[in-house]
């Protein structure tokens, strides 16, 4: 790939100095205007009885040239609309050029409005490779952009500037009129309630604009959970329990309701208390909401004040994978504030964690976990009662992610930090693992995060 690049432009004896075609352009223009001025400022001094017949002739000549120049360029210039570009430059939802490159967690690039916009949808899954997504924070991509950057510079088109955020609709009267007489009816007669939840939730699914409407009013949020404040509704009606909780994270996702969700003291208890009991969907989608909520620091420290540790360890320990899922990503999410790793050692998350790892569950997601929490002397202690040290050395010994095995050595950083005799067992597996057949490497080099 030519990663500079300048164009020439000849009119017939007369040529444009190599500046990039942007550049000419401007100057070409530039140089154009002023000599018309001059032509006519010189014709009129003719008409005035002067004698500069010569030098009109000579600046005619250099704007003929100048004009000939212009029209070559813009033949050779194309707008990046009428242009195909590389694959890899293109965006996998528009399919045009990307503007603004943004990363998301499965690595994959995308034009940032457009996979703000899919999430904004309340979708949860990578466009382009199905994964259900850990988190949905979004990193600029400065390579992809640099090298669109030079990629257009080198063939003189001009460079694309980021799409403003695409607009995902307002919510009209005739909308906010609808939304409030389903919300009356969750007061209504059971059947009543059923028939607005799931409408709700079918919402706030397809019409994202809906969201705000909840975000806007915590008095809506009340509204939307009264049918579960009854603890028999969630036993005896396990379908309205489960549309409640499903629309609740769906108006979770826009990152304007976060803040403003927590703040409703109720919300929280509820998906707590969802994770418990209710259909396995139920509590998958509580885990889930939880997770998108504690995209923001202070809710991390609220939703693990109120204790929503332990009932999402249970549930990673004891639910489907879509529902481990979920909720591990909700406890990494939460173990990434500090106030949060000490409760989470305490309530067992340890134990839970080297079981999955032992049985290869969800490897990555439990390694990324424990690299949080091991580093304390109590959490080195539990490790130690859970005969963990072979299990971290085999798993680096084993797989083919660096990942995996940064995170390992992690942990077994903080063995030599805290275990008396870490060092000495971990260099009898090294010296024995390294004399085998098929012994591997041991210079790993782990990270933490602050």
């Amino acid at each position: 790939m030519t990663m500079s690049g300048s164009m020439d432009v000849s009119a017939k004896e007369g040529e444009v100095s190599d500046k990039g075609s942007n550049n000419n352009l401007r100057e070409l223009m530039n140089e154009l205007y002023n000599l018309i001025l001059e032509i006519i400022a010189a014709a009129d001094e003719v008409n005035s009885g002067g004698d500069n017949n010569e030098a009109i002739l000579g600046k005619i000549l250099k704007a003929f040239q100048a004009l000939s120049a212009l029209g070559v360029l813009l033949k050779k210039q194309k707008h990046v609309d009428d242009f195909v570009f590389p694959d890899e430059f293109c965006c996998p939802i528009s399919m045009e050029l990307i503007k603004d490159p943004v990363v998301l967690s499965t690595g994959v690039t995308y034009d940032r409005p457009y996979i703000e916009k899919w999430l904004k949808d309340g979708n949860r899954i990578c466009p382009q490779t199905q994964q259900v997504l850990s988190n949905f924070e979004l990193f600029p991509n400065h390579l992809i952009r640099e090298l669109i950057k030079q990629w257009c510079m080198s063939r003189g088109y001009e460079v694309p500037s980021p799409v403003q955020d695409i607009k995902v609709g307002s919510l009209t009267d005739a909308d906010r009129k609808h939304i409030s007489s389903l919300l009356q009816k969750l007061s209504s007669s059971l059947s009543d309630q059923k028939e607005a939840a799931k409408e709700i939730r079918k919402l706030t699914k397809q019409l994202p604009s809906s969201c705000s409407f909840f975000g806007e009013s915590i008095g809506a949020m009340l509204q939307l959970l009264s049918p579960l404040t009854s603890p028999k509704t969630c036993e005896e009606h396990p379908d309205l329990h489960e549309d409640l909780i499903t629309a609740v994270l769906n108006i979770s996702i826009p990152d304007d309701n976060k803040q403003a969700i927590v703040k409703c003291a109720s919300v929280i208890p509820l998906l707590i208390e969802s994770l418990k009991l209710g259909t396995m969907e139920t509590r998958t989608n509580a885990a889930a909401a939880l997770f998108s909520l504690s995209a923001l620091d202070d809710n991390k420290v609220a939703i693990g004040q109120l204790g929503a540790l332990k009932p999402l360890l249970d549930l990673l320990e004891q639910g489907d994978r879509s529902a481990m899922k979920d909720a591990a990503s909700a406890i990494y999410n939460l173990c990434r504030q500090r106030e949060n790793r000490g409760p989470a050692v305490k309530d067992g998350a340890l134990k839970v964690i080297i079981g999955k790892i032992k049985e290869r569950v969800y490897v990555s997601e439990m390694l990324a976990i424990l690299a949080l929490l091991s580093a304390s002397r109590t959490a080195i202690d539990e490790l130690e009662k859970l005969n963990s040290l072979d299990c971290l050395l085999s798993i680096i010994r084993e797989s083919d992610s660096e990942t995996d095995k940064e995170n390992c050595t992690v942990v077994l950083h903080d063995f030599c930090n805290y275990s008396r005799y870490a060092r000495k067992d971990i260099r009898e597996y090294k010296s024995k693992w390294n004399n085998s057949e098929d012994g591997r490497d041991w210079n790993f080099k782990g990270k933490k995060e602050g």
